[in-house]
């Protein structure tokens, strides 16, 4: 399997790809750590995007113009959450979800899904000077445990509840 890594570089222009369609993303999981901390602190071998559901379709079309159109089959993939790529690499990992008449957001399947406050998706930070929308740092924190802890999220939650004032969750202290 080839060795992907992303560039803050590469990652804003990808980003700065999707404002023509007006495809409403939401930089995830390490990306949005580096995101919230406004510079790059570690090697990422993808993009995580939140994406509500009906916005699929413009962001396939905004990926494919960049020939990023090849679904990576990975352990676990659902309807909901898929890795796309270009064969090289570009790696897009995509957690889909809806908003609920609530105002909630609900992400996963209908009997076993996960349902959180739309402020988890309202983070701001900044990738290679470009300002993006993000989790939320204590968002970010939480996706961040629930498993065991791997190395990437060992440098990453200290990093952000440092930064915010978070407490450090048990498994990382």
């Amino acid at each position: 399997m080839p060795r992907f890594v992303m560039t803050a570089g590469e990652v804003a222009d990808l980003l700065g790809a999707l404002d023509a369609p007006r495809v409403d993303v939401c930089v995830g999981g390490g990306w949005a750590v580096d995101a919230l901390l406004e510079e790059q602190t570690r090697e990422h071998s993808d993009l995580d995007l939140w994406l509500p559901a009906a916005h699929l379709e413009w962001l396939f079309r905004a990926l494919a113009a960049r020939g990023i159109d090849r679904v990576f089959p990975w352990p676990g993939d659902r309807p909901w959450n898929f890795v796309l790529h270009d064969g090289a690499r570009t790696r897009i990992d995509l957690h889909l979800y809806e908003r609920l008449p609530d105002g909630r957001l609900h992400y996963g399947s209908v009997l076993d899904g996960e349902t959180f406050p739309a402020s988890a998706l309202e983070g701001r930070g900044v990738i290679a000077g470009r300002p993006v929308r993000c989790e939320a740092a204590e968002w970010a924190v939480r996706w961040h445990t629930g498993y065991p802890p791997r190395a990437a999220d060992r440098h990453d939650v200290p990093l952000l509840c440092h930064k915010f004032n978070l407490e450090l969750p048990e498994a990382f202290a």
